[in-house]
């Protein structure tokens, strides 16, 4: 089964309750601290990197490993990165950054690992990579998401998943109407607000809305059942 940590964003306080659940996953899973980092885009003077480096040393976990999609292939890296005890990918660009993970050949292996229960976390991009298809990304380009073509993402949960639902007013309305072109729901969340996933459960952190069919529903009024993702 999967373990999965999805945030909106990591920079405001009220992310401190995802970080507690990612703790106690990582724990559960009887792992370390260890964490790499698989970059969105280029990040030649390692500025995000860092940034997420001293995030996470707040929080007691170690983020030392930077693996670069845009570097040669090498057998040694791949090996190191999926050595460590969880993977985290970046915020960015999520086209770009699907782009990357395809081109690098990392798709297959990346999902593979998840599958297997390595603990995967994902801030925005990264967090829509994890979800069948980047479909919703095109929302911050005042793009449609049913117009997405060749978006297919890790496929790890039966849902799509939008971050920073805070950031426009027009989200949550484009949001309800592409809810009527998909079969899939979507969980939409505002910064601060977030997912994990274990043990075939998806835990709902702050107030995520759960949008199908034209219609919304707050976390506390979704069905337990619906948050039953056994079968992944």
């Amino acid at each position: 089964m999967v373990n999965l940590a999805l945030y909106s964003d990591q920079i405001i306080p009220e992310n401190s309750a995802i970080d507690a659940r990612l703790i106690a996953l990582l724990q559960s899973q009887g792992v370390g601290n260890h964490i790499g980092y698989v970059a969105s885009g280029p990040d030649p003077s390692r500025r995000f990197f860092t940034e997420r480096q001293a995030y996470y040393r707040r929080i007691g976990l170690d983020l030392s490993l930077f693996h670069d999609l845009d570097a040669e292939p090498d057998v040694s890296d791949m090996d190191a990165l999926f050595a460590c005890d969880a993977i985290h990918l970046s915020g960015g660009h999520t086209g770009g950054f699907l782009a990357r993970l395809k081109r690098a050949g990392m798709v297959g292996p990346l999902k593979e690992w998840a599958t297997r229960g390595g603990v995967l976390i994902g801030t925005s991009a990264g967090a829509i990579l994890m979800t069948p298809t980047i479909a919703v990304d095109a929302l911050f380009s005042d793009g449609k998401p049913e117009d997405v073509v060749d978006g297919e993402a890790l496929n790890l949960l039966p849902f799509e998943f939008f971050p920073h639902l805070n950031g426009k007013p027009n989200f949550l309305p484009d949001l309800v109407r592409y809810s009527r072109h998909t079969l899939r729901p979507i969980i939409a969340c505002n910064d601060g607000d977030g997912l994990v996933v274990s043990q075939g459960q998806v835990e709902l952190i702050g107030n995520p809305l759960w949008i199908a069919n034209g219609e919304t529903k707050e976390a506390r009024q979704i069905e337990p059942g619906l948050l039953n993702i056994l079968s992944v």
